[in-house]
């Protein structure tokens, strides 16, 4: 529960204390077995990796390191939004929750981009195949969601204690902290964490349904595209939902969207978006998936073709041999 500015609007989502913990315990069980799974394959196949095997990888470092912060949630939700485990605890797990949001969303953009690249450019995509530069950028997209994260953790407490001794966690913010503390950042990340990346995702999609077409689709660009589909489901389904309402959200805790049956509709649907955000730890594997079917069905092929290769010099010799004969038979 909160108050918004107006002191006669009174915000609640009673079913959050029962929906919280149920889709955290789907994607805590879920997300825990598919992605420790997906890490432990792929660390076998690393050796071999492309730039997509890169920023997989790293996709699901950051799901594994959500997930490891569910079972806190959880107990907070079953108290009815009590949290029980100290400011430090609560900092670092309420950063957690928008890390993963915005480090997930920009994989999946670069994810998409390297599919795009693929199947569009094959030529530049051979030269680009260097995992060294996909490393790079992973470590530079670390870098940079953590430059942002941080001054959240040490900015002070996001925790406050309500008048019936209740303890929030990172919600349920005054009004001082949204004009100075929270402001700047969620322009910062909506922008930038979010807008940037899903329009390159939103953008690289048809052209490269596009260019698939032109090539009347060889199996390999099928499972490029396959890939590229999952990603843009997964945003659509976890990310935009939250983006449009938390926008919207933002705008009312600044006061300029004054309406109080809208902030109410806007608090609730909001708790609804949140839980579907963190869906993305759950669904993150399936693109680990289709990876792995595209890497296999290009290793099927070039194993095809060395053996097309070696049975196509063995006849070769076979029919040399027999020419051979021939001619000393004749000579004979």
């Amino acid at each position: 529960m909160t108050n918004s500015s107006d002191a006669n609007c009174t915000l609640e989502a009673n079913f959050q204390y029962y929906l919280f913990p149920v889709v955290y315990s789907i994607v805590f069980i879920l997300g825990l077995i598919g992605n420790v799974l997906a890490l432990c394959l792929m660390t076998k196949e690393m050796k071999k990796a492309s730039p997509s095997y890169v920023y997989i990888t790293n996709l699901v470092v950051i799901d594994l390191i959500y997930i490891c912060t569910l079972p806190f949630r959880i107990h907070y939700h079953t108290r009815r939004n009590d949290w029980s485990f100290g400011d430090v605890a609560c900092r670092i797990t309420g950063t957690l929750y928008f890390a993963n949001v915005y480090i997930s969303i920009a994989f999946l953009s670069l994810i998409c981009l390297d599919r795009y690249i693929a199947v569009v450019h094959p030529r530049k995509y051979i030269r680009m195949k260097n995992t060294h530069f996909s490393k790079f950028i992973s470590v530079l997209v670390w870098v940079l969601s953590m430059t942002i994260m941080l001054p959240l953790v040490f900015s002070g407490s996001f925790n406050n204690t309500s008048k019936n001794n209740i303890t929030a966690c990172f919600e349920n913010f005054d009004p001082n902290t949204w004009n100075k503390r929270m402001a700047a950042y969620n322009v910062v990340v909506l922008v930038f964490g979010f807008s940037i990346p899903f329009t390159v995702i939103v953008i690289f999609y048809p052209l490269a349904a596009k260019k698939i077409a032109q090539l009347k689709s060889s199996a390999t660009c099928e499972k490029a595209l396959t890939m590229i589909r999952v990603i843009l489901v997964i945003s659509v389904v976890c990310f935009v939902p939250y983006h449009v309402t938390h926008f919207l959200y933002f705008l009312t805790r600044l006061n300029v969207i004054q309406n109080c049956a809208f902030a109410r509709f806007l608090y609730r649907f909001r708790r609804i978006t949140m839980a579907l955000a963190s869906l993305n730890s759950a669904l993150d594997p399936m693109i680990y998936y289709f990876a792995t079917a595209h890497f296999k069905l290009r290793s099927n092929r070039k194993k095809r073709s060395i053996r097309q290769v070696m049975t196509f010099h063995r006849e070769r010799k076979s029919v040399q041999r027999v020419c051979t004969l021939a001619r000393q038979k004749t000579e004979i």
